[in-house]
């Protein structure tokens, strides 16, 4: 049996292909299939079975359609209504795929109807198991992505559902989570990137916690999540179409400078410095990398027109794969070029950027200057700069009337969302000094030039 990881880092989570005697095995798959399809054609195999271990709330799947292509079977959690033919999964069942047997293992508390999947050989003896969102590596899955009246109720299934993978699976089993990797259906930072059964008796809190302890923290423990999840299950229960990853229409600037003018949502995916250094006014600079999904689908107006702008046309065809993975399917066009070939009758804006002893220097000269922390409240409590302001990046765009007037110095966690802040803060027409340093990072400097304080309320 072989198992390869597919990772998809920009949602924080793992799909996997099974191999086994020319059958394969597709573990929750991604929107983008033609990557399984290229994994499955260099390995040899037919893909014979696609298992869904949940109705997913943090991308839209590719499951169905690569069903349907293959003519696979797809197996999907029987409890869950969903408006398309599917095999459904139930515990107990017992599924043949070539030499390999596949369990289906009812795991609620992700999702009420959530399962997991254990397989064996033809030897019958259990080699790994895929829990999706339910035992992931040191942690389990969140809880609360269904709503507050079924958190309670689904965290203590939770509890009792990692218990009973390691209760009935041979100690050696080794453990595929499809979430834990950045991804925010982790109800807690997970720990490493392989496990096995043996090992998560010993760090798994659901396996060294009594039940209240474990749902007494894992509830406290929960914070903000992305507003796109709420886009998710109904997409993914519902059917998601066929990906589409065509080029989108190319925008000339007139077009660019009309669509800004409107207020519409023109994303910059170049590096924050660049877009600091000369930028369309009014864009948005959402840099393409591993927190670009994240952050742009948190903050994105569901179904609002999106232009993207790229250096070429291969970071626009990067952002593309991105965004069909949570449903942003229509794009408004596309345009390629520096900004001094995209600008029209204007000149392209620019903003400083500084670090935190640049920070540091500026309180000691104008200890009035506005400081403001665009972190989650989950990082904002163990400590930030003293004196600063704090609103989460996804709160910003609603909140920014509430900032003192004058210059806004932003900083952040690693200076990602510190740069979409200052995007959003140069289109509202403030002027943003980005601080393009992490808060904590060891090398930032921020307590080296005494701007901790800890903890902070304010």
């Amino acid at each position: 049996m072989q198992i390869d990881v597919i990772e998809t880092t920009g949602l924080g989570d793992r799909s996997y292909l099974v191999s086994e005697a020319g059958t394969g095995i597709v573990i929750d798959p991604q929107r983008d299939i033609d990557r399984v399809q290229a994994l499955a054609a260099e390995r040899g195999v037919t893909v014979t079975h696609v298992l869904e271990t949940h109705v997913h709330n943090d991308y839209v799947t590719g499951g169905l359609e690569l069903a349907r292509v293959t003519g696979a079977a797809y197996l999907v959690p029987a409890g869950d209504d969903v408006a398309y033919e599917r095999v459904p999964a139930a515990d107990g069942d017992v599924h043949a795929a070539g030499p390999l047997r596949i369990t289906v293992l009812h795991t609620p508390g992700h999702t009420h109807h959530h399962v997991s999947y254990a397989l064996a050989g033809a030897d019958g003896e259990v080699q790994a198991v895929f829990t999706g969102g339910s035992m992931l590596y040191g942690s389990t899955g969140r809880t609360d992505l269904l709503g507050s009246q079924h958190t309670d109720t689904l965290t203590h299934a939770q509890f009792h559902s990692v218990r009973r993978l390691a209760a009935e699976l041979p100690a050696g089993t080794a453990v595929f989570p499809s979430h834990g990797f950045g991804s925010f259906c982790a109800a807690t930072p997970t720990s490493g990137t392989s496990s096995t059964i043996a090992e998560q008796r010993s760090v798994n809190p659901a396996l060294t916690q009594d039940e209240q302890t474990f749902v007494d923290e894992l509830i406290a423990g929960l914070g903000a999540y992305p507003a796109y999840y709420a886009h998710m299950g109904p997409i993914n229960a519902a059917g998601p179409a066929p990906v589409d990853l065509s080029t989108p229409r190319a925008v000339d600037a007139q077009e660019l400078a009309t669509r800004l003018a409107a207020g519409e949502w023109v994303v910059d995916l170049r590096s924050r410095t660049a877009f600091a250094a000369g930028h369309l006014p009014g864009a948005l600079n959402f840099e393409l990398s591993a927190s670009f999904l994240t952050y742009l689908g948190w903050l994105y107006d569901w179904d609002a027109p999106l232009t993207l702008i790229g250096e070429d046309e291969q970071q626009v065809a990067e952002a593309r794969r991105e965004l069909v993975r949570i449903g942003v399917d229509r794009l408004a066009g596309k345009a390629v070029g520096t900004p001094e070939e995209l600008v029209t009758d204007q000149q392209p804006a620019s903003y400083p950027v500084t670090d935190f002893a640049g920070l540091a220097a500026q309180l000691a000269e104008h200890p009035d200057t506005v400081v403001l922390d665009a972190r989650r409240d989950d990082e904002r409590v163990s400590g930030g700069v003293r004196g600063s302001l704090h609103l989460p990046i996804h709160e910003l765009r609603n909140r920014i009337d509430e900032l003192p007037a004058g210059e806004v110095w932003v900083y952040c966690g690693s200076g990602y969302r510190a740069s979409i802040a200052a995007s959003l803060l140069a289109r509202a027409g403030r002027r943003p000094v980005l601080v393009d340093r992490g808060y904590g990072d060891p090398d930032a400097g921020s307590a080296a030039v005494g701007l901790h304080a800890q903890p902070v309320t304010r």
